[in-house]
Parts: structure tokens; C-alpha cells; sequence
């Protein structure tokens, strides 16, 4: 169920989005963010929509949660890879989520659950298919995707709100250059830090050391690295992946020779700079985009 490319070098083809206004902007919480600080826009976690040219629409969406160790988020990051998306026929949703040191777990979880319920419910009118919903995230953005993927529900059908009554379980996850094994010495000291303080609890930091978390209903995975991330060690990717061919769960990894941390879609690195196309190769492969 697993498959992975150690890559050094591939030819690069062309990849790039006409840029793609975004559409218009989702406040996650309309009647005010449960655990706010305050009314700032730091306190009011929102959803940036890029749609799809038209005629170009797949019926499926994404999450797009930009790095930035849980304490800012990477402009490169995000508007740039939704519109990527965009471009592929994908709905791409930003996320701004909630960081530290100003918030602490759960804000984050609790942002990108509900994005994915605000997502499905508005299935029909972004003409979405509510069963390829996905999510992606960038380092510490990847913590909170891989999060998502681990840490779901099935939703409250008793409630009256229709977004608390969606599940929260994304269809599929991207994983770039992740921060996922906290327990480990080959997690992200700032982003635990951000997301947790100075002093957690031993069993919190395990519960989202997310590579312990994977079970046979975890979604399927699309993960990238490379060997020379410093900031991020591979390791993260690696024990992810090894986890979920445990669990039986479909996962691509592809680990790159080269590379620093922090690509994005490429910055001009050749090899690196191929990883949308195999992504678009794994999601027609998946069913998420027609073949």
C-alpha cells in the first residue's frame, strides 16, 4: 500500500497558475469563534475560496494550511498553491487558522475541523462532491493536516447547526515537508512550543505525535521531503509512512536528495519543483481528479 520515490533529479514541465482571484472569504465562526481572545483578525479564523475557471470544475475541494511553526503563516504557501489547485480543478480553500503563542491546542484542530465541515457543507454550492474533500498542509501546516487526518469526527447529526452536523474526516491528505513525530527528537521544538507551551503533558504531546495515531480509517496520504531538511528532518515523513503501510492505508512518500525545507511549489529547485505533477498523477490515481 505504500509507495516511495527516492528522487535526485527529474526533468521539470511546466506547472504554473494563471493567477486566480480569490473568490470571496468564509468567517468559520459568523456568530464568533468559540475560545476567542478578542474581535482582531488574529481571533477570527476565516476561509479564503479559489474557485475553478469555468467549465473546469473537478467536484473536488482542498484545505490549504500554510507553515509558519503554528506562530505565522507562509505567504508562499498559500495563495500560490490554491491557485495551483485552481488551476487543476479543485476548489482550494485557505485556512487561517488560529496561532501562539496567543492560542494553544486545540484552537488549531478545532479551526481546520471545522473548515472541513464548513467545506461539506457548502457542497452544493460550490458544486463539490462532499466524498473528495481533502486537506493539505506546509511543516507546521502539515501537523495540523496530519492532525485533521487523525483526529476527526463523524459529526453531531442531533445538532441544529448543518456544519456541526458534517463530519469533519478529510477524503485525503498532502503532507509537505510535515512536523508530525512531537514525542520524537525529530519533531519541531518552536511548533510544539506554539501549539503546546513550554511544559505539556507527556500523553498530550503523544496524542499528537500524529505517526502513533493512524489506524485503518485514517484517509489516504500524498507525502513529499527531502533528505537535507535540517529544520524538519525526514524522519517525520518517514515514520508517517511507515505507520500507515502498518495500518494498510494507501500512502505515496517521495523523499528528494536535495532540497532545503520550506519549497513551496519548487522556488526554482528543479527536482523539487516536480512534486505538483506527481501529486496530480496520485490524485488521478485516487479518483479525486479525472484521469
Amino acid at each position: 500500500m505504500l509507495r516511495i520515490a527516492i528522487t535526485g533529479f527529474i526533468i521539470a514541465t511546466s506547472f504554473f497558475a494563471s493567477t486566480l482571484p480569490a473568490q470571496n472569504v468564509i468567517t468559520l465562526w459568523p456568530n464568533g469563534t468559540p475560545g476567542a481572545k478578542g474581535t482582531d483578525p488574529v481571533d477570527i479564523p476565516t476561509l479564503t475560496v479559489y474557485k475553478p475557471s469555468a467549465g473546469k470544475n473537478s467536484g473536488a475541494a482542498i484545505v490549504v494550511c500554510p507553515g509558519g511553526g503554528y506562530g505565522g503563516l507562509a505567504a508562499h504557501e498559500n495563495q500560490p498553491i490554491a491557485e495551483w489547485f485552481a488551476s487543476k480543478g479543485l476548489t482550494a480553500f485557505v485556512l487561517k487558522y488560529r496561532l501562539g503563542p496567543r492560542y494553544r491546542h486545540p484552537a488549531m484542530i478545532n479551526d481546520a475541523n471545522h473548515a472541513i465541515r464548513t467545506v461539506r457543507s457548502k457542497a452544493t454550492e460550490y458544486g463539490i462532491d462532499p466524498k473528495k474533500i481533502g486537506i493539505i498542509g506546509f511543516s507546521a501546516g502539515g501537523h495540523l493536516a496530519s492532525t485533521a487526518g487523525t483526529h476527526y469526527d463523524a459529526g453531531k447529526p442531533d445538532s441544529t447547526d448543518p456544519i456541526e452536523k458534517a463530519s469533519s474526516r478529510p477524503d485525503f491528505m498532502i503532507l509537505m515537508y510535515p512536523v508530525i513525530a512531537m514525542a520524537t527528537p525529530y519533531g519541531h521544538s518552536g511548533s510544539k512550543r506554539n501549539l503546546l507551551g513550554d511544559n505539556p503533558p507527556e500523553e498530550l504531546v503523544k496524542s499528537l505525535s500524529n505517526e502513533t495515531q493512524v489506524t485503518k480509517d485514517t484517509p489516504p496520504a500524498f507525502l513529499v521531503h527531502t533528505f537535507e531538511d535540517t529544520v524538519v528532518p525526514p524522519e517525520n515523513s518517514l515514520l508517517f509512512a511507515m505507520a500507515m503501510s502498518k495500518a494498510g492505508v494507501p500512502c505515496e512518500l517521495h523523499m528528494f536528495e536535495k532540497g532545503r525545507h520550506g519549497l513551496g511549489l519548487g522556488m526554482g529547485d528543479t527536482a523539487f519543483s516536480e512534486w505538483p505533477n506527481l501529486c496530480e498523477i496520485w490524485l488521478k490515481q485516487r479518483g479525486f481528479l479525472a484521469k
